[in-house]
């Protein structure tokens, strides 16, 4: 088994999000903004769920990986690391899972600990976005 890491896939990611778009699938998947990516890690999803119920277990490998590089490629979009959510698990493992349902006011989530703890200040706009602001979005 590779030494591979989630950690190493991320900053593949990070990595390839430089490279120019028509070299970069990466890329190209991050020029769609963040819609563009999370519509991808849906059908991903779907796939992923797919392959579980078929009971094929080398298609659910597959997808699963493809699952996991589609949400670090939404996760870097929105400019959150592999580590905040990390830290959001081991927060979680505080208490129960029934525990922390139960404890939901509304049936709400609660915050993440990474947004309950440090504040972010906003990312500027990039000159794409500019322009579709400035036309009334």
């Amino acid at each position: 088994m590779a030494d591979f890491t989630l950690h190493d896939l991320e900053k593949r990611v990070h990595a390839r999000a430089q490279a120019p778009a028509d070299t970069s699938y990466t890329r190209k998947l991050l020029d769609q903004g963040v819609a563009g990516c999370a519509k991808k890690l849906g059908e991903e999803a779907i796939e992923t769920v797919l392959a579980a119920v078929e009971d094929d277990r080398g298609r659910l490998i597959a997808e699963t990986a493809d699952l996991i590089y589609h949400l670090l490629v939404v996760l870097a979009a929105r400019g959150i690391t592999l580590a905040e959510v990390e830290a959001e698990l081991a927060e979680r493992t505080r208490q129960s899972g029934l525990q922390e349902k139960a404890s939901r006011k509304d049936g709400r989530k609660p915050a993440p600990a990474a947004v309950r703890k440090v504040k972010t200040r906003p990312r500027p706009a990039k000159a794409r976005d500019k322009g579709r602001m400035s036309k009334g979005a």
